[in-house]
């Protein structure tokens, strides 16, 4: 989302709590500057859905809340570029000079910049660039409203880089508070899931790794990431681990416990948003809200997570789950759990690590050369990792403070001993190490590249 759209954002999200959403939007459409044509496509991408203006608009865009499908464009512009916008001493325009994937062209004819859909990843980094507000992404929180009015039950998933975002003593118990404070069932933490994928990746890592000139590259966590390797260096992808996100993964565990259970992930990324709706994945997560987006929800509902009193969880998450967080986490987590599954093995782990485009690129370029001195490859497209996501609230460096202190306050260190994820494995049917070796026990674990 725009922060130029915030108040409306709030005015919306506010009106559609308080049962006035008919006579705001009127409003808003009768005193707005813009056409009725540009004015709806803003409300209707805040709303989460991609509907037309016509007569019937209030009729419409309440059923498309309410009949929520999916859309496979997340991010898009509004309208042509505008008049005053200038360009950089390369020739580019703002939105073109801030996208690392070159997905944004300028058609000669329109005289306007359009996003190329083959190349966009859905980073979102054009998103703030724009200083006019053309180029916007899809905000759900109307639909999961509107679910959670329906009193279904709707699972808040929340990123390991939460740590600290919403203030330096904001405790993940007085979050758990807020979410249900809004109507969420409950609240989990994603690091969870990065537990179970650990273990996977461990158990991956002794398959692949036999000798000094193989290769293994993590799939976990970053979307960008996986989509420089699919769409970019394609030879790698026999060397890329099969498994899902944590993010997916944390969402087929919920609704393999719970059959009617909704799950939306919280994070400080957009493409996230995309990677939901792959089509590979799309019975995971039903709805993704950012950092920034929940921070505006909690405003307009007048909810204060610091000053809740919060509601407690067993401790369930290992200090390696929780530093899925940041860059470098990834290899700390599952090189911890190697050394306590594969003590033969460890001795052999050695791992490269880049964070931002810039340096995924150069450490693929490398791999793809066999330039690289190391047999484990992990990638975040944000510099730092997620904690440096464009969706966060805080500076990068205060976001990996707060996730590292949180990780390292853990009392359970490697996942392989904790009681609570060993309990949970077995309702999963997967009740040894060698069972991650069984493509059915792990399938909500596995996707094909």
């Amino acid at each position: 989302m725009n922060n130029k759209y915030n108040d409306l954002f709030d005015e919306l999200v506010k009106s559609y709590y308080e049962g006035n959403f008919d006579e705001t939007l009127t409003r808003i459409m009768v005193c707005h500057e813009k056409s009725p044509q540009e004015t709806f496509a803003i409300i209707s991408s805040l709303c989460g859905v991609d509907i037309k203006f016509d007569n019937n608009y209030i009729y419409n865009l309440k059923k498309a809340i309410t009949k929520y499908t999916v859309h496979t464009r997340l991010i898009e512009k509004i309208k042509g570029c505008h008049e005053s916008c200038s360009k950089d001493e390369d020739g580019k325009f703002s939105c073109q000079a801030s996208c690392p994937f070159d997905a944004i062209l300028y058609d000669t004819k329109q005289k306007s910049t359009f996003i190329d859909s083959e190349r966009c990843l859905n980073c979102g980094l054009c998103i703030d660039s724009c200083k006019e507000g053309l180029i916007l992404d899809k905000v759900y929180f109307l639909p999961i409203a509107d679910l959670i009015k329906n009193n279904e039950t709707v699972i808040a998933a929340v990123a390991p880089a939460i740590s600290g975002q919403f203030g330096d003593n904001v405790t993940m118990d007085q979050l758990r508070a807020a979410f249900i404070k809004v109507g969420f069932a409950d609240m989990i933490e994603v690091a969870f899931a990065a537990d179970v994928l650990t273990i996977k990746e461990a158990v991956e890592f002794d398959k692949h790794i036999h000798g000094p000139n193989d290769l293994m590259i993590t799939s976990c966590c970053c979307p960008l990431w996986i989509g420089m390797l699919r769409k970019v260096y394609k030879e790698l992808i026999p060397d890329l681990s099969p498994s899902v996100s944590p993010m997916v993964a944390a969402a087929r565990i919920v609704k393999r416990l719970n059959k009617e259970a909704k799950v939306v992930f919280i994070g400080p990324c957009i493409a996230k948003k995309a990677e939901a709706k792959d089509k590979d994945l799309n019975d995971a997560v039903d709805f993704v809200l950012t950092f920034q987006e929940l921070y505006e929800i909690f405003k307009t509902l007048n909810i204060d997570p610091g000053k809740l009193k919060g509601v407690p969880s067993t401790e369930y998450a290992s200090r390696g789950g929780r530093l899925y967080a940041r860059s470098g986490g990834v290899s700390i987590a599952i090189s911890e759990t190697i050394e306590e599954l594969y003590p033969d093995k460890y001795k052999y782990f050695k791992a490269a690590k880049a964070s931002g485009v810039k340096d995924c690129k150069d450490l693929l370029e490398n791999a793809l050369k066999g330039n690289v001195d190391a047999n484990f490859l992990e990638g975040m497209g944000c510099v730092c990792g997620c904690v440096g996501g464009p969706k966060a609230i805080i500076p990068t460096e205060e976001g990996k403070a707060a996730a590292d202190n949180f990780a390292y306050d853990s009392p359970i260190k490697v996942p392989v001993h904790s009681g609570i994820l060993d309990k949970v494995l077995e309702k999963l049917d997967i009740n040894s190490i060698a069972d991650f070796k069984d493509d059915k026990k792990i399938s909500i674990l596995d996707r094909e590249f």
